[in-house]
């Protein structure tokens, strides 16, 4: 098999900066299926990681070529530096297009940390408190009531012993159902406020507080009071007070038609389970450039690794990154400790699933960010795989055996 190496020079200073944007040099050549594809990151700044042949993609390529693996492209970084990132594989098989580093993927339950951090950001500045009742802000939850579950409970509705919180619908414990019957699990057709009075149609599952139960409908529930507390629609919030700032070039729920043609293509195991097979994103309305999308809260946005990175590094660096401080310490610490109390198994913060020495997210296709406190490393592992062929698990040991080969690299004292 023969190997083509794309060299990818990010001019960074000291963290990926927004006035400074990545040189990418690409060969024009067609790329032909069964050709290893690799984009490996040399950083060209302080503490540089020497520009050695990349690491991770050959670790993947394996993984390439038996179609377990369409393509992904992978980032390692701590709070002020990328170490690397390195695409392998396709983000289109058809076409024979390869990944690359600014690919673009929908990160789908990732945007929830976005969302938490959006509340946050009203937090500190006194308009919201997690304690908050959200009738306060949503007066129509008053009217809430719980149960049945459904066609089959024969619990009698009634008012909830407390009035669901906006610290509840940011973790998961507010009784809200992952999403409502109205919309047919297609998360962005109607618009932010319809959404979540579709939700309100249906009854809570059970007391705020006393179960765990994954929530778009609560996400989308604070993004909808981000949205009435601010006066700006979800999507420009959003856009004006952390992608702009932050660099975040390439995120947005909505795409345009140079995006589409940017965005990596989804794949699931065929019936056989023999190969695979593309897809679509099937919580998404199509097209996904079409003019009738609506923002979701819970799980509608579309990135790049890069500005992912970003997001992570402000996140690890408790709130601040370049200079401009997004959220105090104390917000940023809410929404990396456990919320969801003693009494429940499940540890999951506002927005993020967290740790004793780490915090992250994943989304529906197989996307995630996490965050080692401890260590001070992001990583960010970026696919579009709505399931997978064999067992996943040798390839992630194959991913994190190549990681702390980067990772040694990167943070070796210089010679």
């Amino acid at each position: 098999m023969r190997h083509r190496v794309f060299a990818v020079a990010l001019m960074l200073a000291g963290s990926l900066r927004a006035a400074e944007p990545p040189v990418i040099l690409w060969a024009s050549d067609p790329v032909a299926p069964g050709e290893m594809v690799v984009a490996g990151a040399l950083l060209l700044s302080r503490g540089a990681v020497a520009a050695d042949a990349p690491v991770i993609a050959p670790a993947l390529q394996p993984f390439v070529d038996s179609q377990r693996l369409a393509g992904a492209v992978v980032l390692l970084a701590d709070r002020d530096r990328v170490f690397t990132t390195e695409a392998v594989g396709f983000a289109d098989r058809a076409a024979a297009r390869p990944m690359r580093p600014d690919t673009l993927f929908w990160i789908a339950s990732q945007t929830k940390a976005v969302t938490a951090a959006a509340v946050m950001m009203l937090v500190d500045e006194g308009k919201v408190a997690l304690g908050d009742p959200v009738a306060k802000y949503i007066p129509e939850f008053a009217q809430l009531q719980v149960g049945p579950r459904d066609a089959k409970d024969a619990t009698p509705p009634h008012a909830p012993a407390r009035a669901i919180t906006v610290r509840d619908v940011l973790c998961h414990i507010s009784g809200m159902r992952f999403l409502n019957s109205k919309d047919r699990s297609v998360i962005d057709s109607v618009s932010l406020e319809q959404s979540v009075r579709n939700d309100l149609l249906e009854p809570l599952l059970f007391e705020p507080g006393t179960r765990y139960q994954y929530s778009n409908e609560g996400i989308d529930t604070a993004g909808l009071i981000v949205q009435r507390v601010s006066g700006l629609p979800f999507e420009r919030f959003l856009q004006e007070r952390l992608f702009t700032p932050l660099g975040m070039r390439d995120t947005s729920f909505f795409l345009t038609t140079e995006g589409v043609g940017r965005l990596a293509r989804s794949y699931r195991p065929n019936k056989d389970k023999t190969a695979l097979e593309e897809t679509r994103i099937t919580y998404l309305k199509y097209p996904l450039d079409g003019p009738d999308r609506h923002p979701s809260p819970g799980g509608g946005l579309f990135s790049t690794a890069a500005d992912v990175a970003r997001f992570c590094q402000m996140l690890l660096r408790r709130g601040e990154l370049d200079g401009r401080r997004y959220l105090s310490e104390a917000a940023v610490a809410e929404m990396t400790r456990k919320q969801t109390g003693d009494a429940l198994k499940e540890s999951y913060g506002l927005g993020l699933g967290v740790g004793p020495t780490s915090f992250g997210h994943g989304g529906a296709y197989a996307t995630n960010m996490q965050v080692d406190t401890r260590r001070g490393l992001i990583t960010v592992f970026l696919v579009q795989h709505a399931g997978w062929l064999g067992d996943v698990r040798e390839m992630h040991t194959a991913l994190a055996k190549a990681n702390e080969q980067v990772i040694a690299r990167a943070t070796a004292p210089p010679r």
